[in-house]
């Protein structure tokens, strides 16, 4: 007899990602080491703040510059003080406008979950409902879906 499988809460998630070719320009992690960089000043803190390796921080870096037509962090070469890693204003407005696209990606999520529940909802009722280009009619959601717990519906 096969073991009852633990209940697992539906989640739906978005990984915003923007490539350019085959390479990633900027993603979640990518944007989370900018934002590390421009709090330490440094490859190697914001690495280790990170948990990865500085290698691995480098390449992420380079690649960033790479992708943009100007570098998004810049190093100057250290003396007996060590050196300095800086977010470049590109870098910055980087972070800003991906946060932005993250948050609206994250009301669209939401929507989309509410909307999904609305149709299971709908379904096992035995009332036909269709998730598309138009909203669903509230007067056909009304009673059910005003009774589901808003933490079925995870940030």
């Amino acid at each position: 007899m096969l073991a009852a499988m633990p209940k697992a809460v539906p989640k739906i998630q978005f990984r915003l990602r923007i490539l350019l070719g085959d390479d990633i320009a900027v993603g979640p992690g990518k944007v989370d080491l900018l934002e590390a960089i421009g709090e330490t000043g440094s490859i190697t803190a914001a690495a280790k703040a990170l948990g990865m390796s500085y290698r691995r921080a480098w390449l992420l870096v380079d690649t960033m510059n790479r992708c943009f037509a100007t570098p998004v962090v810049t190093a100057e070469a250290g003396g007996a003080a060590g050196g300095r890693t800086r977010l470049t204003a590109t870098g910055a407005e980087v972070v800003r406008r991906y946060r932005r696209l993250e948050a609206g990606a994250a009301k669209a999520r939401q929507l989309l979950a509410r909307r999904l529940i609305e149709a299971a909802v709908l379904h096992l009722s035995g009332e036909t409902c269709a998730i598309g280009a138009k909203n669903l009619d509230a007067n056909v959601v009304r009673r059910p879906v005003r009774q589901l717990n808003e933490s079925m519906i995870q940030a």
